[in-house]
């Protein structure tokens, strides 16, 4: 008996690539406005190596951790902030939480504990913010992978916050009314 042309063989359709040989490009977000910089530097270098984007939220140690999954409220308002700006390079992304550990751990015990969960995604590299809120920046996190052997760590200096001016208009523009114009005295 021969087979419809509209049922295609199980064994004929295309198989996925399997799951551990992408090496996504991570990205460290920590609720914080430089996330969006952050984001954009790994989507940058994820496109050009055509890989998805790991984004791990770190979550506070006051935040409970019931509930606090990859589709958690907290998670995608971390994730918010930065899918606008990460949208239009078209890539996949991994959503990923770590929990800071509670109380007075060592920094570098949380460095370390960040760096094992990209390990499990294969991640050769993880993009963070230079400054970062709980003691998990830059600085720590390069420290702590040196003594791991890996990943490379990218720190990403935040944008200087430049207060907004609008172009003040020529003074024959301005109504007769105006401030700059028709002062009473």
């Amino acid at each position: 008996m021969t087979r419809l042309l509209s049922h295609p063989s199980r064994h004929s359709a295309p198989r996925p690539a399997r799951a551990g040989l992408v090496q996504p490009v991570a990205a460290v977000l920590t609720d914080r406005i430089d996330d969006v910089v952050v984001a954009e530097a790994a989507a940058r270098m994820a496109v050009g190596r055509r890989v998805p984007l790991l984004l791990i939220a770190v979550m506070p140690p006051h935040v409970k951790r019931s509930g606090l999954g990859p589709a958690s409220a907290s998670v995608r308002a971390v994730l918010a902030r930065v899918m606008p700006r990460v949208g239009p390079f078209h890539l996949g992304h991994i959503p990923e939480v770590f929990h800071l550990p509670p109380g007075n751990g060592s920094r570098l015990a949380a460095a370390r504990g960040l760096l094992a969960l990209a390990a499990r995604h294969r991640a050769p590299d993880v993009v963070i913010a230079r400054r970062g809120p709980h003691g998990l920046d830059a600085q720590i996190l390069i420290e702590a992978a040196a003594l791991r052997g890996g990943p490379f760590v990218h720190s990403i200096a935040s944008a200087a916050w430049v207060p907004l001016r609008s172009p003040s208009p020529p003074a024959g523009d301005l109504p007769s009314g105006s401030w700059r114009g028709n002062v009473p005295r």
